[in-house]
Formats: structure tokens, C-alpha cells, sequence
């Protein structure tokens, strides 16, 4: 994991909301979430599938337009609106997917894929730009003989690291990885996340790395954002959120992780009951209200805010006071 560089946090996200219009309500995909991520560094965002992880991705990479808050990179505003904004942020800001297959064009060459990147933005002549490709794969663990064969030749850890190719084809300095593990075998798995750290010390890339598994981010990660029904609920240094859990939430996913022992049976786990909070014009009060043993009356009204409770350690539960 990488150091501060500068002061400025190269992203910062503040009070961003994301809703759809449904036939039903408002889903409140992302509802305002707050973060700033530093340079060299990776923020690892945590939750059940549907809680607007993958969302928030989208949003920070101005895949989806924001319904309202601001994104602020290296200190300046971004105006994703702004097709010009938008094209130059492309460049500096790339997306790892969760499935390398769907991902990558199965008509095109992984060698057309890797230089597309490089074309749109007008970078290196056609020589140099075939060049750059074969350094590429060769960073990633393929070779050049690779450039020619198609997405379909490959298996999906090769995949992968197709699509790390691209996205470092345009010399980016922040990377948003959409569960870029989740799609692969566990031994394939730790390769790719690797990679990943040894290419962050290697270029000082920053991350926002969206995960449904804690143990896979409790190793890449400088700080965890937990998120559940689109609401970031604690947020913490890696450390000291597996070391000292505050939301009754993110005690129940800790105690959920799988831990190899003769003695696990013995482990107590806390188990999550009930069911989600519909996130479709949710009600005031705590969303995980429903599921939680420790609710009371003040649970359910208001408006509930992340509040740090100690240094660096943010969670929004009413169990807890500044």
C-alpha cells in the first residue's frame, strides 16, 4: 500500500446522492456518502450486493451522472456534465470490472483492446503505441504473443489482466476496481490482488476498491468505507476497523468471515437476521433498524448522521455520541 504524496486528497466526495426514478419511488442507490481518498492509497468500500457499491463507482468515474453532491479530484471541482471535463477526468481516472469477459469486446484483438485508450487520446504514434502495448502485458504477466489471440482464447485470471492493461494504458493515477476478483477462482484471486499492490507501489496509483469480501480487503486497503442500503454506516483505517468494530452491522459481517481452525466451530458469529431495507423511498431512522438487536424508539426517527467517534473513526448509530 502506497504513502501521502501530497496534502490534497486527489479525490474527495462530498454529500453525493444517486437515485433512480422507479416505478415504485426513488431508489436510493448511493444516499449521501462523504469520503476522500489520498494519494497512493486505497479506499476499500464494503458491503451486501445491492447496497450501492458498484453505484458509487460509477458515479466517482462519471459513468453515471450525479443526482446531486460534489467530486472534487486533486483539489478542483469536476463537472461530469461537461463532455470536455469528462474526457480529460477519462484520462486520469480508469475502471477495473467484475467480469473481464463482458468487459472486453469479443470482436477486438487484446492488442486493439489495450490501445484503444491510447488512440482516443491521441497518445504515441501507431509504432510506438504497439510498443507500449507489449510493455504492458508484459507488466501485467503476459507476453507479446499474446497481443494478437482474442478475449475468448484467454482464461479469466489472463482476462483480468487484460483489462488491468487497459486501464493503465493511459497512464491513469486513480483506479476504480469493481470486484475485479470476485469472478475468479480464490488461488487466481490473490495473483490479481497482488498485481494490483505491486502496480500501485510501482506508479503510486491510487484506489477505490469495491468488494462484497472483507478478507480480500482487509489486505489492500489504507481504509474501509462499510455501505449498507446506500448509506456509508462506519468508515475506518483497515486496521482498526477488523480490530474494533463499531456498527452492530459491521461486527455481524467480521464475525461472518470464514476462519480456518479446528476450533472455528466454537466461534461465536453473529448472525444477520431479516430482511433488507427497501431502498425505495426508505423511511427516516436507521435502515438497519430492522435487523439490529440493540434498536430502540430513537432508532427509527430522523435523519441519521456519520459521526467520528474516534480519530479517523466514523459510524452512524445512535449507540454512540461524538
Amino acid at each position: 500500500m502506497g504513502t501521502n504524496k501530497n496534502d490534497t486528497p486527489l479525490l474527495e466526495v462530498r454529500h453525493l446522492k444517486k437515485y433512480f426514478k422507479t416505478g415504485y419511488g426513488m431508489l436510493h442507490a448511493v444516499d449521501d456518502i462523504n469520503f476522500t481518498i489520498e494519494r497512493g492509497t486505497t479506499l476499500g468500500v464494503v458491503g451486501e450486493s445491492g447496497c450501492g457499491k458498484s453505484t458509487l463507482g460509477r458515479v466517482a468515474m462519471g459513468i453515471y451522472p450525479a443526482t446531486s453532491g460534489k467530486l472534487y479530484y486533486a483539489g478542483e471541482e469536476l463537472n461530469l456534465k461537461n463532455a470536455a471535463t469528462r474526457f480529460k477526468y477519462a484520462k486520469k481516472a480508469q475502471i477495473i470490472f467484475q467480469d473481464p469477459y463482458a468487459s472486453l469486446d469479443p470482436r477486438m484483438t487484446v492488442s486493439s483492446i489495450i490501445e484503444e485508450g491510447m488512440v482516443i487520446h491521441g497518445m504515441y504514434d501507431a509504432k510506438r503505441r504497439q510498443e507500449r502495448v507489449y510493455e504492458l502485458l508484459e507488466l501485467v504477466g503476459l507476453n507479446k504473443e499474446h497481443a494478437n489471440r482474442f478475449p475468448h482464447e484467454f482464461s479469466g485470471g489472463q482476462r483480468q489482466r487484460v483489462g488491468i492493461a487497459r486501464a493503465l494504458a493511459v497512464d491513469p493515477e486513480f483506479i476504480v476496481c469493481d470486484e475485479p476478483v470476485s469472478a475468479l477462482d480464490v488461488s487466481i484471486q490473490a495473483q490479481i490482488l497482488n498485481l494490483l499492490m505491486d502496480l500501485q507501489d510501482k506508479f503510486g496509483l491510487t484506489y477505490l476498491f469495491i468488494t462484497h469480501d472483507l478478507s480480500v480487503v482487509r489486505h489492500i486497503s489504507d481504509e474501509i468505507a462499510v455501505l449498507y442500503v446506500g448509506q456509508c454506516i462506519e468508515k475506518a483505517p483497515s486496521s482498526e476497523l477488523f480490530k474494533r468494530p463499531l456498527h452492530p452491522y459491521t461486527k455481524m459481517l467480521l464475525s461472518s468471515i470464514p476462519v480456518p481452525s479446528i476450533n472455528s466451530r466454537h466461534r461465536h458469529r453473529e448472525v444477520i437476521r431479516g430482511e433488507v431495507t427497501n431502498p425505495i423511498d426508505p423511511k427516516p431512522g436507521c435502515r438497519f433498524a430492522s435487523r439490529c438487536q440493540y434498536c430502540t424508539e430513537r432508532c427509527l426517527e430522523g435523519d441519521m448522521q456519520l459521526r467520528e467517534v474516534d480519530k479517523g473513526h466514523f459510524v452512524m448509530c445512535r449507540l454512540f455520541k461524538d
